[in-house]
């Protein structure tokens, strides 16, 4: 995160604007849209800025100075109580003067496209006030943020800030009825979903007043919460289905595993409790029974649980046993199928699973075993036109391959271990069952890894489309 996008309180607090120009102007109808106190030095000002005056004076308004001069520190410190500087000239010198000056008297400086001599900058800004949403790109592609922003405007109607100040309207009541958390959220997310938002979206407002009464003096608290099992997919958050999205968007707590990428965690609401109860081998700090305690325990009290897995949860991902227990105590529970490792990984690294010409079966095999031992039917695994991929086989690595090839497989047969599948760190090492494990431990690869065995993995050289700069290591 190159910038925190913070929403700052300039009412009735003073801000500097160095310059005169349109620049300038841009700058003093947002902060005056604000209600800042405005200081505006220059040696000109355009005619947009002698209006803003006369008609702050003709008002009596008082939130509007221009100063006729040329800029000296000594305006920074003649106003010690300013917030904001705004360096807003033609000449970028002087801009670096004035941002160098603010930040030395402990002043927040923005230098208009300079953010490399800010200490803040200007979003651009979809505003439904009180609801508000800003965009920036920290001053690297603006044209793209303006691109942004007109799909952004399209999306949320005008009417929204006529629902949001109706909900702030009622805040206090909906608090007072509803003691638990998670029963206001579920409360208010049928409020903004129904036909009370479209009467607000429709300005019908007393309409809109009179329907959200009627369902604060009917509505009960709830008593028990639901659980969402959802696949996370191996990395990419764009692999996502939109039901997995809408009810991350709406829990009240998250537990989530050690192979969920962060930018999926973060597609979680911001407010959510997070809880890792990630697993590694032979460090099992959480146990399963553990897990499967605290869904129950937090769906009791009324919260909306999301039980989040890297890649799908009914593939390697235990999810039945998890569910098994939510069955037993009654406990509703819905499951979001997610891309499991061995489809994200093989399509990202341009190796198809079955093809006419090499495989027309794929097997999906766990690449570890509880007691250390892989213990698996090997005769069946070395039959004609199928593709093999191992599940978490990175340490098992060797035994895989030297196990297919004493039990007849071919030792030139192609091979493929994939790290960090689907992820801009993605890489692809390949290689044949007799020269994959040195390649591999070479080049130090590192968990989660998928294994894939066949002919298909042939294909990658003409087939691989995503992260190409990075080097796939060969035999």
């Amino acid at each position: 995160m190159d910038y925190l996008p913070l929403f700052h309180n300039l009412n009735n607090r003073r801000v500097l604007v160095i310059g005169g120009g349109e620049i300038a102007l841009r700058k003093v109808r947002l902060v005056q849209e604000a209600g800042a106190i405005i200081t505006i030095v220059a040696r000109d000002f355009c005619s947009d800025l002698l209006e803003m005056d006369a008609v702050d004076k003709q008002q009596g308004i008082g939130n509007l100075e221009l100063i006729r001069a040329p800029y000296q520190q000594q305006h920074i410190h003649a106003q010690p109580d300013t917030v904001l500087v705004i360096a807003a000239t033609n000449d970028a010198q002087i801009n670096r003067e004035v941002s160098q000056h603010a930040q030395a008297a402990n002043m927040l400086a923005n230098v208009v496209d300079d953010p490399g001599y800010s200490t803040v900058i200007f979003p651009s800004i979809v505003d439904r006030s009180p609801i508000q949403i800003a965009i920036s790109s920290g001053g690297d592609a603006p044209v793209l943020v303006r691109l942004i922003r007109t799909q952004l405007e399209s999306l949320f109607p005008a009417g929204m800030s006529k629902l949001a100040a109706l909900a702030g309207r009622f805040r206090e009541k909906v608090k007072a009825k509803f003691s638990n958390g998670a029963d206001r959220k579920a409360f208010w997310e049928d409020v903004f979903n129904g036909p009370i938002a479209e009467q607000a979206y429709n300005n019908n407002i007393q309409t809109a007043e009179r329907l959200l009464q009627d369902k604060l003096d009917t509505s009960t608290e709830f008593k028990t919460g639901e659980v969402y099992l959802i696949g996370g997919g191996p990395s990419d958050p764009d692999l996502l289905t939109f039901k997995a999205l809408r009810l991350m968007q709406q829990a009240d707590i998250v537990l989530y595993d050690r192979l969920v990428s962060k930018p999926v965690l973060n597609l979680v609401r911001r407010d959510a409790t997070r809880i890792y109860v990630g697993k590694t081998a032979g460090d099992h700090s959480v146990t399963q029974d553990n897990i499967n305690q605290k869904l129950v325990d937090y769906a009791l009290k009324g919260y909306r649980v999301v039980r989040l897995k890297g890649g799908d949860p009914f593939i390697f991902g235990r999810g039945g046993e998890e569910l098994e227990m939510l069955a037993e105590q009654g406990i509703p529970f819905q499951v979001v199928p997610g891309i499991t490792a061995a489809s994200g990984c093989a399509s990202y690294a341009g190796i198809p699973l079955t093809h006419r010409d090499h495989a027309q079966s794929v097997r999906f095999i766990a690449g570890h075993h509880r007691s250390g031992k892989l213990d698996l039917n090997w005769p069946e695994l070395i039959q004609p036109n199928q593709t093999l991929v191992f599940y978490m086989g990175l340490n098992g690595l060797e035994a895989i391959c030297q196990q297919l090839q004493d039990h007849g497989l071919d030792a030139t047969t192609p091979i493929a271990l994939i790290e960090k599948g689907t992820s801009e760190h993605q890489r692809v090492f390949t290689g044949n069952l007799e020269t994959l494990p040195d390649i591999v431990r070479a080049a130090d690869a590192k968990a989660p890894t998928l294994i894939i065995v066949g002919t298909v993995v042939s294909l990658h050289n003409k087939l691989a489309w995503f992260n190409q700069d990075a080097v796939d290591n060969h035999e």
